[in-house]
C-alpha cells in the first residue's frame, strides 16, 4: 500500500513539550503560505496531561506559521516513518505574533537586543539525557564501556543530526547512570533554540528506532545526578557580525557591553530560574556540591557557577575573541528552549539598558563564603522550589514589560497548576512522573 509522508508543524510550548499538527508532505508549499490552525488553550496543557486554568477556554483561534529554515527530516529507511517536522510561530489571525508564543517571545527579545544596543546573539545548547534500556553499572562514568554498550545509537544519532543540518561537536557517556551528553555547534539568534529542539527530538526518534527511549528529565531520582541544559552564548555586533565579548584590557577580559549583559543575567537569575528550571524536580538538581548551579554567581573554570566565563584553548589555533564566550548553567529540558533563551536575553537587556557595572568573579564556592562576603559580591541562593521561583518571577517589575503581561500571567498560572499536581507526591514519585513526561 502506498504511504503518504506526514510533516508535523510544531511549537515548543510553555510545558517544554513539542506539540503540533501533521499534514501531508505533498502540501508543504501550501502550508508554508497559510500555516495551520491552532487553539490558544493548547498552550495550557501541562507536561503531565491536565490543562491548567485557562483564560481562553474553548474560545479563540490562532495560526501556527512554519519557518522553513527550521525544517528537519531524518530518514530511517523504507521500513520506518521519517522524522519530519518544522517549527513555527503562533500568530494571531491578523498575522501579528501571539503574545503567549515562546518562539515569538524569543524573536521579540532578539529584535530588542538589536534595535536598542546593536547586538545579536550566538548560542548553543549542551544537553544531558538518559538512554533508557541501558543497564546501570557502577563506576561507568565517562567510561569506554558505557560508550560501547549504547551500540549503534550514537553513530545513528550523530548521523541524523548531521542530516538535519546541525554541526556535530561531541557525544560522550556522562557521570550519571545511563547518562549521555551531546553538544552541537553554535547558531545565530532563534536558530540555536530550533537546534535545541532538534537535538532532543532526534535523540527520541533514534532511541525509539532502536527500541529504547531517550529521556531529558531534569533528574532521574533524588539521589542521582541531574540532566542539565547548559546554554553557551556570546554577543555579536549586529552590523559586522564580529564577536564583542572579549576585551583583554577589561576586568576578566570581558568587554563593557558583555559585562553589562552578564550583570543583568546575574541580577535577574533568581527570578528567571522559574523559566529556565521549569519543573518541581528541577530544584532537586540546583543544590550545592552537585556540579550544578545553586547561586547567581559568576565563575571562571567553575562548573558549579550559575554563570561561567568559559576557558579559551589557544592550541585550537582560533582567534581568542572568536572562542571567548559564556555559559548559563541553571537550566534543564523541562523548559522550552525559546523561553530559556528569551529569558536570558530579557535579563541581559535589563543589564544593558541600565548600563550595569561589570560583575566580580567569585573565586571559591559561594556556600563556603560568609553571608557578608556573598552580599559584597551580590550573590544569593537560587530559589529552592518552583513556587518560590515563580514568586520572584511574578514579582520582578523589570521583567514584566519585557515578557509581556499576558505571557507572564499564562506562564505563572500554568506552572502553579503543575506544582499543585505534584504537591502530594514524594520526590521519588515526582521524578517518575517527569521521567515519563520528558
Amino acid at each position: 500500500m502506498k504511504r503518504e509522508e506526514i510533516i508535523m508543524l510544531c511549537t515548543a510550548d510553555l510545558a517544554g513539550q513539542v506539540r503540533g499538527k501533521g499534514f501531508p508532505a505533498s502540501d508543504l508549499e501550501a502550508r508554508l503560505r497559510k500555516g495551520i490552525g491552532w487553539t490558544p488553550t493548547n498552550s495550557m496543557i501541562t507536561a503531565h496531561g491536565p490543562i491548567a486554568p485557562t483564560p481562553w477556554g474553548p474560545y479563540g483561534d490562532t495560526v501556527l506559521t512554519p519557518d522553513p529554515a527550521s525544517r528537519v527530516r531524518v530518514d530511517f529507511g523504507p521500513d520506518a516513518a521519517a522524522s519530519h517536522f518544522i517549527m513555527g510561530d503562533i500568530m494571531n489571525l491578523d498575522g501579528t505574533p501571539w503574545s503567549v508564543c515562546p518562539r515569538s517571545f524569543l524573536k521579540r527579545m532578539l529584535h530588542e537586543l538589536e534595535t536598542r544596543h546593536g547586538l545579536r546573539l550566538k548560542a548553543a545548547f549542551e544537553h544531558e539525557f538518559l538512554l533508557e534500556g541501558m543497564e546501570e553499572r557502577p563506576n561507568s562514568s565517562y567510561a569506554l564501556d558505557s560508550f560501547r554498550r549504547q551500540g549503534q545509537f550514537a553513530e545513528t544519532y550523530l548521523g541524523a543530526l548531521k542530516e538535519a543540518g546541525l554541526e556535530i561537536d561531541t557525544f560522550m557517556p556522562e557521570y550519571g547512570p545511563m547518562q549521555y551528553e551531546v553538544t552541537v555547534g553554535p547558531a545565530d539568534d532563534e536558530r540555536s533554540a530550533d537546534h535545541a529542539v532538534a537535538v532532543r527530538e532526534i535523540a527520541r526518534a533514534v532511541a525509539q528506532h532502536f527500541g529504547h527511549r531517550a529521556s531529558f528529565t531534569p533528574i532521574l531520582r533524588p539521589d542521582a545526578v541531574g540532566n542539565g541544559v547548559h546554554v553557551h552564548f556570546g554577543l555579536l555586533d549586529a552590523e559586522t557580525g564580529a564577536p564583542v565579548n572579549h576585551d583583554p584590557s577589561a576586568p576578566n577580559a570581558v568587554s563593557a557591553k558583555a559585562a553589562s549583559f552578564l550583570s543583568g543575567i546575574l541580577a535577574m537569575m533568581p527570578a528567571i530560574t522559574a523559566v529556565t528550571a521549569a519543573s518541581t524536580i528541577s530544584y532537586l538538581r540546583l543544590t550545592p556540591d552537585r556540579w550544578s548551579a545553586a547561586y547567581n554567581n559568576l565563575g571562571e573554570r567553575d562548573r558549579e557557577a550559575g554563570l561561567r566565563i568559559c576557558p579559551v584553548f589557544p592550541g585550537a589555533g582560533v582567534d581568542i575573541s572568536k572562542q571567548f564566550h559564556f555559559e548559563f548553567r541553571a537550566a534543564d529540558a523541562a523548559a522550552s528552549p525559546y523561553m530559556v533563551l528569551g529569558a536570558l536575553v530579557a535579563a541581559g537587556l535589563h543589564g544593558l539598558d541600565e548600563a550595569m557595572e561589570a560583575p566580580q568573579v567569585c573565586r571559591q564556592p559561594p556556600q563556603h563564603l560568609t553571608e557578608s562576603e556573598r552580599q559584597a559580591l551580590g550573590i544569593v541562593r537560587l530559589p529552592q522550589s518552583l513556587d518560590a521561583a515563580l514568586d520572584l518571577f511574578e514579582g520582578e517589575p523589570a521583567l514584566r514589560p519585557l515578557f509581556g503581561e499576558e505571557l507572564v500571567s499564562a506562564y505563572v498560572a500554568h506552572k502553579r497548576f503543575e506544582a499543585e499536581l505534584m504537591k502530594d507526591l514524594s520526590p521519588e514519585e515526582q521524578c517518575a512522573k517527569y521521567r515519563q513526561a520528558y
